[in-house]
């Protein structure tokens, strides 16, 4: 099987064995894409050593439930015990005995095979291509946000950060009739916006601080140690940050402000993907107008290349 492998000495496409884990579906992804966590797990975020990749779509080879072979499917990345408190209290994806997929634990999506329980396995509806089916895990995670607070139509909602996940946040966020802006120094990442989405550059952000026009919600996307620092400057007195940044390197701010000003701090990781399907087959989120580029999984070294550079948004891996 060749997959894409990270170790101690870096990245590199290399043949290895595969086989289904005890109770577990085998799957043969069609589609990879690369994450930002994917470029920190290359920094040595979270010191994880083996098969990258956890967003994918593909079909099931192999399953002890029948039903499931030859389905086009996603999968969740947490793969949790079951049996804890944790696990029995509700919140699975905070086992903590949980192995996540490519990330902690357990061998990811950027091979020609990986093994998932089939408990984790989302058939993809039919109306619903590969291309759009690979953002399914990060369009989760933006609708994780409207899962944890709730924001109003009247709200005013900077995204900070349109890249990768900010641009899905941007789009399911202003699905509830806030007024969202999304925030880059990249102006080509702001055309990427759709036309409700409001825009502005750092400069126009300054001035709206000099001007004393903060947000009630700031979400944090940057990807960048120092995000956190402007996010907390753009937020209202009593407003809430909403983070989903996540970097081997850690940022400035201070927590001084948080308390001054009442700030709600608000982590958000993964989401569902039930909804993410739905909203895909709905069709009121186009993820696809993101992708940069493709790949094959021979040439995932020039992926993972393409991926780090400032201009490029998305990019897929053609796995098989």
């Amino acid at each position: 099987m060749r997959a894409l492998v990270l170790s101690t000495d870096g990245p590199r496409v290399e043949e290895r064995p595969v086989r289904a884990l005890p109770g577990e579906a085998l799957l043969r992804p069609t589609v990879g894409g690369v994450c930002a966590t994917d470029l920190e797990l290359i920094k040595g975020y979270m010191g994880f050593e083996g098969v990258l990749g956890h967003e994918w779509v593909g079909v099931v080879e192999e399953s002890g439930d029948a039903s499931l072979v030859g389905q086009r499917v996603v999968g969740d990345i947490n793969c949790p015990c079951r049996s804890c408190a944790t696990c029995l209290a509700g919140h699975p994806t905070h086992c903590p005995h949980r192995t996540v997929l490519g990330i902690q634990g357990r061998q990811g999506a950027f091979a020609e095979a990986l093994s998932l329980p089939a408990s984790n396995l989302h058939r993809v509806p039919d109306a619903v291509s590969d291309e759009a089916a690979v953002f399914v895990e990060p369009l989760a995670a933006a609708i994780e946000i409207l899962q944890q607070i709730h924001i109003r139509p009247t709200d005013e909602v900077v995204v900070l950060g349109v890249g990768r996940l900010g641009q899905l946040c941007a789009r399911v966020l202003a699905l509830t009739g806030a007024r969202v802006r999304g925030v880059s120094r990249n102006p080509a990442r702001l055309e990427l916006l759709p036309s409700h989405v409001g825009r502005a550059t750092l400069a126009q952000t300054d001035d709206d601080l000099a001007a004393g026009r903060r947000a009630d919600i700031v979400v944090d996307c940057t990807g960048n140690p120092d995000g956190l620092a402007l996010a907390t400057k753009l937020v209202r007195p009593r407003g809430t940050l909403v983070l989903k940044t996540t970097t081997h390197d850690l940022g400035d701010a201070s927590p001084v402000p948080w308390v001054i000003d009442e700030i709600t701090l608000v982590g958000s990781r993964c989401g569902p993907f039930a909804p993410a399907l739905r909203m895909l087959e709905a069709g009121l989120v186009d993820p696809t107008p993101l992708i940069s580029a493709e790949y094959a999984l021979a040439d995932g070294m020039q992926a993972l290349k393409r991926a780090a550079q400032r201009d490029t948004v998305k990019v897929l891996l053609r796995i098989s």
